[in-house]
C-alpha cells in the first residue's frame, strides 16, 4: 500500500505488549520476521521509494563520490610495523576496494622503518593476505583477525562474508606461502595464539550474539577436538582471550556493563589452568598488564574500586598464578585516582609504561619510567604535549616490547592524522608519515573551537566545532550536529575527508559531547544512563541551540545525525524538539529499544540492561524507558525530514526496530517532510564493505544533507 509521494505504508497487524499492567498496541511489530516474504517486499518498496524520492540528488551524489575519491590517495602504504625480524605493512591499490597485507624482511639493530614507495614493490616483500582475493565472489566481506606467531612462520587469520559477524578462523604457513588445513567456522573474529605457536585460542558466540566461550584449538588436530577453557555463564558478561604486551602471559577477560574479571596463564603453558586474578564484585573493573622490574614479574591492574575514574597499581605477579588477589588496591599506587583525569589504558614495554587518559574532555599520552631505582619501581607520569586546541592523540601499532622508541598518533579535526615515533625519554619525535588530502588541502583554511552549551539542568556541555576559516556566522550557514552519547564512548577529534565535501560548500560541523559519553569522565557516563538517560537528549538539544544562539546556522539549516544508539539520540531528540531541526540522518538506529530489551532472548539484551535499565523485571525502568524510546513516543506532529539507514544482517541492531519506526512515522506525522528508509541488503551493522562501497554510501548521505539543509532552486 502507498501514501503520499507513493510512499509504502506497512500494514497494520496490531499485537499487544503487556508487562506491568500496562498495555501497548504496536502496529508494526510483524515486521520482525524479515524472512517473511511480505517484510522482505516492504525493504525493497521503500528501498526504491527512497531512490525515487533522491534521484534528484543522483549528480550531486556522483560528484561527492568524485570528490572523496580525488582528495584520497588510493594508491598507498602504511608505516611498516617491527615485528621480529620483519616489517609488516598494508598497501592500498587504486581501483581495489581492500586492502592488500605484505612484509620484508628487518635489518637487525636498525628501527628505522624502511622506505617503501607506494605501489612500487619492496625489496624481499612477501604478500601475505590480499583481501581483495578473499572478497571474490562475496557482496560482503570483512578481516577480523590478523595473527602472528611469537616467531613470524604462521598466520591466523578469520574472515565474515556475510556481516552477520560470525568468523572463519583460517591458517597460513608463511615459509611456503600455502593454507593449513586447520579451519574453524562459526568463531567471533579474535584468534591468540600461545608461545611457539602450537595452540590458539578463539571465542564463540551464544543464540543472543554473546561471546560466551573460549576455545583452545591445537594446529593440526580436528576442530571437533578443541578444548573448552572457559564459558561464561552470566548473560551479562562478554568474554575474550589475548596476551600481555609482553607476550609472556595469556589473558582471558570477562566483563559486563560495570563488573570485569580477568584470568591469567603463562603463555608457554597453553595447556594449563587459567587462574583468576580478583575475583568480580559488581561495579569494580578493572584490566590487567604485566611489567619487568629489575628482573621481577609485576602485575600492573588498572581498576575502579573506591577511583572512579581509575588508579594504577603494582603487585608482584607470582603470588597471583596460585591464589587471587583479595582486592583491586592491594599494592604500590603507579597512577593515582586524580579528580577530572580518566585513566583509561595502559601500554607496558621494557623500560617504560604508557598510560592513556582523559582531562579536559580531550585524550592525552603518559610515560613514566620503568626504574627499580624508582619509588615502587616507576618513575613519575609525564605528559607528552600537543599544541592544537582539540586534537586526538593515543598509541599506534607496537608489536615489540623491547623497543627503543614508541609509535604513537595525532591528528585533530583540520590536521591530517600523524604517525609518529616516540623517544620515551626525551619526548623527541620523528614524523614516519601524515595522511595526505590530495587536491590542495590547506589546513590554515579551516578552523576548530570549543564551545559549551548550557543543559538544562545548568550543566555545561562540551561542543566540538569546525567550519572554514571564511564561514559566516550570521545563521545563515548550514549545519551538521553529530551525537552518539552512550556506552562511554567519547567522539574524538578527526579529519574526514568526506566531511570536506561539507565544509567547502559552507557547512559548519559539530558534535554535542553529550552525558553518556566518556569525554568527561565517569560521572558524564554514571549522568546519561540508567534513569538519567534524559539527560542525553536534553544535552543535544541544549547544543543545537547553543549553535543557533552563536549564529554558527539556524534551525531550519541545521541536520542531525547519529548512529546505532546514537540513533536512539536521534530518534528521541526528534520527539523531544522536532522544531530543532530542518532534517535528521539515523544510521542502524536503536530506535526500538523497549521491545528490544524486554525480551532477553534477543541478541544481547540482557548485557544491556547496566546500560539502559531492566524493564522487564523493574516497573520504574519500564516507565522511564516508555517515556523516552522513540517508537512509543511517536506523535501526530510535524516531523522534519527523515533518512533512517540500516543493513539486513545486522546483529547489532536489527532491521525491524528503523522499519517500525519509520511505518509509525509515516502513519502519524501531520507534515509532509519526506521520511526515507534505505536498507543495505548484504550488509551488517557497519554497512557496506570496501572503501569504494563506503564511500558511495557516504556520498548518498552527504547529498541528502546537503539537500536538506541547504537546498539548491528548483
Amino acid at each position: 500500500m502507498t501514501g503520499s509521494h507513493d510512499a509504502p505504508l506497512a500494514d497494520v497487524r496490531p499485537t499487544v505488549r503487556r508487562f506491568h499492567g500496562d498495555e501497548f498496541v504496536d502496529d508494526y511489530e510483524w515486521l520482525r520476521d524479515v524472512e517473511d516474504p511480505d517484510v522482505r517486499a516492504l525493504l525493497e518498496a521503500e528501498n526504491a521509494h527512497t531512490e525515487a524520492r533522491t534521484a534528484h540528488l543522483a549528480d550531486l551524489r556522483e560528484t561527492v563520490f568524485g570528490e572523496i575519491k580525488a582528495r584520497t590517495r588510493e594508491t598507498d602504504l602504511s608505516v611498516p610495523v617491527r615485528h621480529g625480524d620483519w616489517w609488516y605493512f598494508s598497501r592500498t591499490v587504486e581501483g581495489l576496494s581492500y586492502a592488500i597485507r605484505s612484509r620484508c624482511p628487518a635489518t637487525p639493530d636498525n628501527w628505522d622503518p624502511p622506505e617503501i614507495e607506494a605501489g612500487v614493490e619492496a625489496p624481499g616483500e612477501q604478500v601475505l593476505l590480499d583481501s581483495n582475493a578473499l572478497a571474490e565472489g562475496h557482496e560482503f566481506f570483512s578481516l577480523g583477525a590478523f595473527s602472528l606467531t611469537d616467531d613470524d612462520t604462521l598466520l591466523a587469520y578469520s574472515t565474515d562474508t556475510t556481516g552477520d559477524e560470525r568468523y572463519t578462523i583460517r591458517f597460513k604457513d608463511l615459509r611456503r606461502g600455502e593454507d593449513l588445513a586447520d579451519e574453524i567456522p562459526g568463531t567471533s573474529g579474535g584468534a591468540t595464539w600461545s608461545a611457539g605457536g602450537t595452540h590458539v585460542f578463539y571465542t564463540t558466540v551464544d543464540d543472543a550474539w554473546r561471546p560466551h566461550r573460549v576455545w583452545r584449538h591445537r594446529l593440526g588436530t580436528p576442530v571437533s577436538e578443541d578444548v573448552l577453557v572457559h564459558e561464561e555463564a552470566d548473560e551479562r558478561f562478554f568474554t575474550g582471550v589475548g596476551r600481555t604486551q609482553s607476550e609472556k602471559y595469556l589473558v582471558i577477560g570477562a566483563s559486563s556493563k560495570i563488573t570485569s574479571e580477568s584470568r591469567l596463564l603463562p603463555a608457554d603453558d597453553p595447556e594449563g589452568e587459567f587462574r583468576v586474578v580478583l575475583e568480580r564484585s559488581t561495579g569494580v573493573e578493572y584490566s590487567i598488564e604485566h611489567a619487568v622490574v629489575g628482573g621481577t614479574d609485576v602485575l600492573l591492574v588498572l581498576h575502579n574500586d573506591g577511583a572512579p575514574d581509575f588508579e594504577l597499581v603494582a603487585t608482584d605477579l607470582e603470588p597471583v598464578l596460585t591464589t587471587p588477589l583479595a582486592s583491586a588496591r592491594v599494592g604500590r599506587v603507579v597512577v593515582a585516582a586524580q579528580p577530572d583525569l580518566r585513566l583509561e589504558d595502559v601500554d607496558v614495554f621494557a623500560r617504560h609504561l604508557f598510560v592513556s587518559y582523559r582531562r579536559a574532555a580531550l585524550t592525552r599520552i603518559g610515560v613514566a619510567s620503568i626504574d627499580p631505582a624508582q619509588p615502587g619501581g616507576f618513575g613519575p607520569l609525564r605528559e607528552v604535549p600537543f599544541d592544537e586546541e582539540l586534537f586526538s592523540a593515543g598509541l599506534g601499532a607496537n608489536a615489540e616490547w623491547d623497543q627503543p622508541l614508541v609509535r604513537i598518533g595525532v591528528g585533530s579535526f583540520v590536521t591530517p592524522a600523524a604517525v609518529l615515533d616516540l623517544d620515551p625519554d626525551t619526548f623527541e619525535t620523528v614524523l614516519r608519515k601524515q595522511a595526505e588530502v590530495l587536491g590542495g588541502y590547506d589546513p590554515a583554511d579551516y578552523v576548530q573551537h570549543r564551545s559549551w552549551a548550557t543543559g538544562d539542568d545548568g550543566t555545561l556541555i562540551p561542543v566540538s566545532i569546525v567550519a572554514r576559516a571564511d564561514t559566516p556566522r550570521d545563521g545563515t550557514a548550514p549545519a551538521l550536529l553529530y551525537g552518539y552519547g552512550a556506552y562511554e564512548i567519547s567522539i574524538d577529534p578527526g579529519l574526514s575527508v568526506a566531511r570536506l565535501s561539507l565544509l567547502d560548500r559552507g557547512f559548519v560541523f559539530a558534535v554535542a559531547h553529550v552525558r553518556g559519553g566518556g569525554e568527561m569522565g565517569r560521572s558524564w557516563y554514571d549522568d546519561g544512563k540508567l534513569l538519567h538517560k534524559k539527560n542525553s537528549f536534553t544535552d543535544f538539544v541544549a547544543a543545537a541551540q547553543h549553535l543557533v544562539a552563536e549564529g554558527w546556522t539556524s534551525h531550519d539549516r541545521l541536520v542531525a545525525e547519529g548512529g546505532s544508539a546514537g540513533g536512539l539520540l536521534m530518534g528521541a531528540v526528534t520527539n523531544l524538539a522536532p522544531d530543532a531541526f530542518r532534517g535528521v540522518l539515523a544510521a542502524v538506529p536503536f530506535v526500538d529499544a523497549l521491545t528490544t530489551i524486554l525480551d532477553p532472548s534477543m541478541p544481547l539484551t540482557v548485557i544491556e540492561w547496566d546500560e539502559w535499565g531492566d524493564p522487564l523485571h523493574d516497573l520504574d525502568v519500564y516507565a522511564y524507558m516508555k517515556s523516552y524510546t522513540p517508537y512509543e513516543n511517536v506523535a501526530a506532529r510535524p516531523y522534519p525530514a527523515i533518512l533512517a539507514v540500516t543493513s539486513l544482517h545486522d546483529t547489532r541492531v536489527s532491521v525491524v526496530e528503523p522499519a517500525k519506526w519509520v511505518a509509525r512515522l509515516r502513519a502519524t506525522t501531520t507534515g509532509d517532510a519526506p521520511i526515507l528508509l534505505k536498507t543495505e541488503m548484504h550488509a551488517g551493522h557497519g554497512g557496506v564493505s570496501g572503501r569504494y562501497d563506503s564511500w558511495r554510501e557516504r556520498a548518498f548521505e552527504l547529498a541528502w544533507i546537503i539537500d536538506t539543509a541547504a537546498p539548491r532552486p528548483a
